[in-house]
């Protein structure tokens, strides 16, 4: 069974759409996250998915890890091994990625 379980957004959406689409961004980073979780040899315990949308398109590209229930948004793949060393390996939260719950309200 896995200990952490990561999903990013890798949704693509029409370019006329007015929301956000976090699909190629999302793509590399969880590529890099899973880069990483190969690099250090923690297969068999964390596993990083693409997931269709999380329905934070205007705070994207989103990244959640669970069980901790850590969402983290505006994520770029520079990001990823700050994610992996902190929130993954360490069980830090990164204050500045952390989508807030006034953020969910203010989505247009």
């Amino acid at each position: 069974m896995f200990k952490k379980h990561i999903f990013v957004c890798n949704n693509k959406r029409d370019p006329s759409t007015h929301r956000k689409c976090c699909g190629d961004s999302g793509n590399q980073i969880r590529s890099e996250i899973a880069k990483r979780i190969h690099e250090e040899c923690v297969t068999t315990t964390v596993r990083a998915n693409k997931c269709g949308c999380l329905d934070g398109c205007e705070l994207g590209p989103v990244v959640v890890i669970y069980p901790q229930n850590i969402w983290y948004g505006g994520v770029t793949p520079a990001d990823t091994d700050e994610i992996f060393e902190r929130s993954i390996l360490k069980n830090e939260i990164i204050e500045r990625l952390l989508i807030s719950p006034n953020a969910w309200d203010s989505r247009k």
